[in-house]
């Protein structure tokens, strides 16, 4: 298999606030060094990373450093990171939006991007005109646009308005003409970033069904920025983590995923966290079959979590939730004390209330646990205060026929253990 595009110490640095350096002095010492004396560009010379939650004292920084790997033809990648890791950056020089400041990128065939809403459309023409200018740009014939405008019009849905100037579509529709132009004009390179989260969730289903069409299909190159874990799952192959400008790491998307997943996980990883109420403090912790603080389980273990009241005042009508939710913030189990006790439950100012799971039936990886107090007709929600992680280490529990939870598979409402101590 060929290679499709390929990245050579590509880095971008930018000026702070300003276009180019806006100051005599540094546009003459510039020309100077590189233009009369051949020499490298004195302001590559310095700069920082671009960490955005910290003040800086260089009033340069690198949005990309360095990058360098290979994508092979046919391949769907996902680009993942944190707001201002430089994915944007990345896709806007290899659509030739912007240019490297050092490195140079080598990619084979006709490129289509999808950077954000409205990308290549002019506002006054018509949807139809824009097409035809979109393919045009490509470097496609009208007879080839011709052929493909049909298809192009079905997959976006906006037949009704297809003669009305796009300057009057919804930021909706945009995105699903956009997205269908790239898609549908044969491009040996597919560019999307985080655009589709525009769309609704039906488009966003045909939009991931036509990226593994054209790659999969056609073996068509796709290249998938998102904050969308599951999409990104679903879709790619392979993964990039960016990290202030730099490649974290490069390898298969589960396991790109899931580090990035644990890294941005870091700030939770504490068995026992304070819940601050109108009433007090409840302090909450989670305990293995040794009675142990532990933020890592093997399947079919037992996992207690506690919490420890310091209130004021008794509350006399009290119901206690645990949500259980993956990392993509999708709920897989839900503990309840009125499931179990089928009443509300009063807690006064030294309870300790227990909620006892066995087995603890989850597939592997990481969780969130969301944490919901009830007291006397109002609730308060405290989300994400700890991350555990799920390993299968115990093979043998597979053998008692009890099946774990999967976490793209929706609630599940299982029984626990309460009791008040």
């Amino acid at each position: 298999m060929s290679t499709a595009i390929k990245f050579e110490n590509i880095s971008k640095q930018y000026r702070l606030g300003l276009v180019s350096t806006r100051t005599l002095s540094h546009d003459l010492n510039r020309w100077w060094q590189t233009a009369v004396l051949r020499k490298e560009d004195p302001y590559l010379k310095i700069g920082e990373t671009n960490d955005r939650s910290k003040k800086g004292e260089s009033e340069y920084v690198w949005a990309l450093r360095d990058i360098t790997f290979d994508i092979e033809q046919g391949e769907v990648l996902g680009i993942i990171g944190k707001n201002g890791a430089g994915k944007s950056t990345l896709l806007k020089i290899l659509s030739r939006v912007t240019t490297p400041t050092t490195g140079i990128i080598k990619a084979k065939g006709r490129i289509a991007s999808l950077l954000e809403v409205g990308t290549g459309f002019h506002p006054e023409l018509t949807g139809r005109e824009n097409i035809y200018m979109n393919g045009s740009i490509m470097g496609m014939t009208k007879a080839e646009i011709t052929r493909k405008l049909d298809e192009i019009v079905d997959f976006a849905g906006v037949e009704r308005y297809l003669d009305t100037p796009v300057k009057r579509y919804s930021s909706g529709m945009t995105v699903r003409l956009g997205f269908s132009i790239a898609a549908h004009l044969e491009p040996d390179i597919l560019v999307v970033d985080e655009v589709l989260a525009v769309g609704d969730a039906q488009f966003q289903k045909k939009a991931i069904g036509k990226m593994q069409d054209v790659s999969r299909g056609e073996g068509r190159t796709v290249l998938f920025v998102s904050h969308n874990m599951v999409s990104l799952k679903q879709l790619c192959d392979s993964g990039v983590l960016l990290d202030n400008g730099c490649v974290s790491i490069l390898g298969n998307i589960d396991y790109v995923i899931d580090k990035y997943l644990e890294y941005r996980s870091n700030l939770n990883l504490t068995s026992d966290f304070i819940i601050h109420t109108k009433y007090g403090d409840c302090k909450v912790g989670l305990y293995d079959a040794k009675r142990q603080n532990s933020l890592i389980y093997n399947i079919g273990e037992t996992l207690t979590v506690r919490f420890e009241f310091q209130y004021n005042t008794s509350v006399q009508r009290s119901n206690i939730g645990i949500g259980i939710n993956t990392l993509q913030n999708i709920r897989v189990i839900t503990y309840h004390t009125f499931y179990e006790m089928k009443k509300s439950i009063m807690i006064n100012p030294t309870s300790v209330v227990e909620c006892e799971i066995e087995p603890l039936l989850l597939i592997q990886g990481l969780y969130d646990i969301e944490i919901s107090l009830f007291e006397e007709y109002r609730t308060t929600y405290y989300n994400n205060p700890c991350v555990f992680r799920i390993e299968v280490n115990n093979l043998d529990y597979f053998n008692t026929g009890k099946m774990p939870v999967a976490g793209n598979q929706g609630v599940f409402v299982q029984k626990s253990k309460w009791r008040i101590l």
